[in-house]
């Protein structure tokens, strides 16, 4: 009886967790800001393409609070590494195509942390209609690298 409750309290303190890392990344006021230089968005229907994590109904539910309107979709000229999409002639990414409003653009932008890992590009997808894309920013840790003449020694 006693590893039940054990197990029991366990799985609260985890699904706290869970649910508080959700809420801090998709929903609190700190640890992300848009980009000073991000233009408004604009009050209409915004078309998306998916290749990553938001394919999955759950994560867009999570981050959207609704399904997008999924259909499928090809990036042509492209091709997929990991969480990222790069040019790429022959190749292309499979993913879906979501129609979302300014309000749900906002909060993909906040989940892929625009300005911080991800920018938002207008694409031409395979069928010719045009779709917001996410492409990875290069990693800020490898741009902000001292180089080896800079470095100094710190001497007691």
């Amino acid at each position: 009886m006693v590893w039940i409750k054990k197990c029991l309290q366990v799985a609260g303190v985890l699904g706290l967790g869970l649910a508080s890392w959700l809420w801090l990344t998709m929903l609190s006021p700190w640890f992300y800001s848009p980009p000073d230089e991000l233009a408004d968005v604009e009050q209409r229907t915004h078309h998306v393409f998916v290749y990553g994590t938001l394919r999955y109904t759950v994560v867009r539910w999570l981050v959207m609070g609704s399904s997008g309107d999924p259909q499928p979709a090809i990036l042509e000229g492209y091709h997929r590494n990991g969480l990222d999409v790069s040019a790429q002639p022959g190749d292309q990414v499979e993913g879906l195509i979501l129609s979302v409003t300014p309000g749900e653009l906002e909060r993909l932008d906040r989940y892929e942390r625009l300005g911080e890992r991800y920018t938002r590009e207008r694409k031409a997808l395979a069928d010719g209609s045009l779709a917001w894309v996410y492409v990875r920013l290069p990693e800020t840790s490898q741009l902000s690298m001292p180089s080896p003449a800079r470095q100094i020694a710190l001497i007691p």
